[in-house]
């Protein structure tokens, strides 16, 4: 398919309109773009329409500099440079037809069997642009076709990455899905450098979020991944600080910290709401936390322990167990006669440094036992050798 023509460049005329309708601050600017340009020099002249785009005084002008100028040279730039100097640009036209209008032209100018990161960067983008304004379907048959070139690339730059799941985050959050928007935010937090490329108005609401999806999320039990995240500490000395303490109250599965932090729920209205819910998984992660710490030939425990681990009734221990293994928090199989579940194993976990300590004092105590027993048998095997 042959690809729509640009319009055609008079670079003396385009340099001249744009020195008389731009501020002086921005004149060093289109002087440097007519000499990299007449002298076809690209990637010098790639990285100074980044600077351009990147002045905020030349906001105003980005659309018309793309348009009247790129447009020219476009097939000449490297494809995921120019993608995302298009996606930069795209971000000023407030119309929504003409904001999707200008991205889809600028994808069907992509060749995406020789750039396909650019492809699923500006699909990416489209996506989202289609999440703005309120085509949920849309947006999702869009990430779907970002994903099928995705899942093929070997090596993806993060700046790529971090569209596709920053979108994913966006769409599963308009669809009150937690665990996904989880999953899709910490992925999208894993491509971006928290503190140059988000304000601290947007860590402090992606905490939040994340936060919030962990608890309310029925395929989480283990928030270490996020606890060890610098994201958290945007929570520090603000109104959501206690949602921080009661993340860490979770993964230690401690009930009582857990019943001390209630109270604070009404601020949360979608916890409160979901009180039921949060009692039986803090349950759940005592239950996890109580077969973790224990050694692996320990592992046999009574209804009535679980009870006091968790502070349920006995009567509700078989239930909460079931629950634990039905979720694969756990392995293992329950002794009704003998009101006893033996459990075989437990889900592996991201263990913050508390829990690490914990473990190697674990380790500390086995290599311990190996010695004792090294030390019993020395003497038998040596008297063996002598024999």
């Amino acid at each position: 398919m042959a690809l729509p023509t640009p319009p055609k460049l008079v670079l003396d005329e385009f340099i001249a309109t744009a020195l008389s309708a731009t501020p002086a601050e921005l004149h060093p600017f289109f002087e440097d773009f007519k000499k990299l340009y007449t002298r076809k020099l690209w990637h010098q002249l790639t990285q100074k329409l980044f600077q351009f785009f990147d002045t905020p005084l030349a906001r105003p002008y980005r659309v018309d500099v793309f348009e009247r100028f790129v447009r020219d040279f476009e097939g000449k730039l490297n494809q995921l440079r120019l993608a995302e100097m298009g996606v930069k640009v795209a971000r000023d036209i407030d119309n929504p037809q003409v904001h999707l209008t200008f991205l889809t032209a600028l994808l069907s100018r992509i060749d995406t069997s020789k750039s396909p990161e650019a492809h699923v960067l500006l699909l990416a983008s489209i996506a989202h642009a289609k999440l703005l304004y309120g085509d949920l379907e849309g947006t999702k048959a869009d990430m779907d076709a970002a994903w099928k070139i995705l899942d093929t690339l070997e090596s993806v730059e993060n700046g790529v990455n971090a569209a596709y799941y920053g979108v994913g985050a966006d769409y599963y959050k308009a669809k009150a899905e937690y665990a996904p928007y989880y999953r899709n935010s910490l992925l999208y937090l894993a491509c971006v450098d928290v503190e140059r490329d988000m304000v601290p108005e947007e860590r402090v609401l992606r905490a939040h979020d994340l936060s919030i999806s962990a608890f309310l999320g029925d395929t989480i039990y283990n928030f270490g991944e996020l606890l060890m995240h610098p994201i958290l500490d945007s929570l520090n000395g603000t109104q959501h600080e206690w949602i921080k303490k009661l993340l860490f109250t979770f993964n230690e599965g401690n009930i009582g910290k857990f019943e001390a932090l209630a109270p604070l729920f009404p601020k949360e209205p979608i916890l409160q709401e979901n009180y039921a819910f949060l009692r039986q998984k803090i349950c759940l992660m005592a239950l996890i936390e109580s077969v973790f710490r224990r050694q692996a030939n320990n592992r046999t425990m009574s209804f009535q322990t679980i009870a006091e681990e968790t502070r349920l009734p006995v009567n509700e221990v078989e239930h909460l167990v079931m629950k634990a293994l039905s979720l694969k928090l756990i392995k293992g199989s329950l002794d009704q006669v003998d009101q006893k579940a033996l459990i075989t194993w437990v889900q592996p976990r991201v263990l913050p440094r508390e829990q690490i300590g914990g473990l190697a004092k674990r380790l500390e105590e086995w290599v311990d036992k190996l010695g004792q027993v090294e030390e019993r048998i020395a003497p038998e095997v040596l008297a063996q050798g002598a024999i």
